[in-house]
């Protein structure tokens, strides 16, 4: 569920960005970014369910787990750093700003780091889920094309500062593509994670009904 509500939240979220063709209103700005912020917390919860799933499937794959819960947790540290720091420029500006542009400390933290450590996030789980089969295999095999795709947009930190540009280090491919494609992702990992919790929950038929 925590993977479903955090999915929801980031779909919800990525549309904002694009409301506006200038600087955007500060209403949209601190929505958008409070939005993210839940969406966070939520991918926390999930990242901590998925080491210890793992844990009690495989105990000699625990590792695996751990690096998952790791990478994601600095995954979502570090974007909600990069969000404190857009939501403290835009308060304390006295007239509409864009922080995609205006808050240079994002840049990279949005971008290029936000990238590798959510591909490593991505690696650990599809790793983790084809070794320990506690998910369907898809979840696995994807897990690790996105974190491909991921890995690539790591160069794009030599790319300018145009938010409007695909490949820049705060271009629009480089965080909301991405982030939109993680989310629809993360949203059918979520639903998949709770059919097979509910199939491998029902009782099996006693010897009795059988016969």
């Amino acid at each position: 569920m925590a993977g479903i509500l955090s999915a929801a939240a980031l779909i919800v979220e990525v549309p904002l960005y694009f409301l506006y063709s200038g600087p955007p209103p500060d209403s949209n700005v601190l929505a958008r970014l409070l939005v993210g912020i839940l969406a966070l917390a939520f991918l926390i919860v999930f990242a901590t369910a998925f080491r210890e799933l793992v844990k009690a499937v495989s105990p000699s794959h625990e590792w695996v787990g751990t690096l998952a819960f790791a990478s994601g947790l600095v995954y979502a540290t570090i974007t909600l750093v990069s969000s404190g720091l857009e939501a403290g420029a835009v308060i304390a500006a006295d007239h509409p700003i864009d922080p995609t542009i205006a808050v240079t400390g994002t840049y990279v933290l949005y971008g290029t780091i936000g990238r590798v450590m959510l591909a490593l996030f991505l690696i650990a789980l599809g790793y983790g889920v084809s070794r320990t089969n506690l998910l369907p295999r898809w979840t696995g095999r994807s897990a690790l094309v996105l974190a491909a795709a991921n890995l690539a947009f790591v160069p794009s930190l030599f790319f300018g500062n145009n938010p409007a540009h695909f490949y820049a280090a705060n271009g629009w491919g480089t965080t909301a593509f991405m982030g939109a494609i993680f989310s629809y992702w993360l949203l059918g990992l979520g639903i998949s994670t709770c059919r097979s919790a509910n199939h491998n929950s029902t009782p099996a038929p006693s010897p009795a009904l059988q016969h």
